[in-house]
């Protein structure tokens, strides 16, 4: 049995390969455990948590807000790393906490993709 394959379908079957390997790769890259003791060393979990909200959304709700968002990744450390305002349920703002000169840059972009990955 002998196959031929047009360019089309070669293409085609090329562009598959390298968008599963590079989804697959976002998805093994998040280490859980270690975003989940970042969080805890900065108290991420006072206000939010994984499935329920406190004073902070949820974060399995912030996941669901940037869903298919292509910025939600640089919105989120941003977020986390310019001190800017948080609103509370009550109405009042504070500065969110900067997590900027307590982690790497590698380990925020990890505690992220942890939360955009729930």
């Amino acid at each position: 049995m002998k196959f031929q394959f047009g360019i089309k379908e070669f293409l085609g079957i090329l562009g598959t390969a390298v968008a599963l390997t590079f989804s697959a790769s976002s998805f093994a890259a998040v280490d859980a455990d270690a975003a989940k003791q970042l969080a805890r060393e900065n108290s991420c979990f006072k206000c939010h948590g994984t499935e329920k909200p406190k004073d902070g959304p949820a974060f399995t709700k912030v996941a669901e807000t940037y869903r298919g968002n292509p910025n939600a990744e640089a919105k989120l450390i941003h977020h986390l790393t310019s001190g800017e305002m948080a609103k509370f349920p009550d109405g009042h703002q504070e500065a969110h906490k900067n997590i900027k000169d307590k982690a790497s840059p590698e380990e925020i972009k990890n505690l992220v993709d942890w939360i955009l990955s729930l």
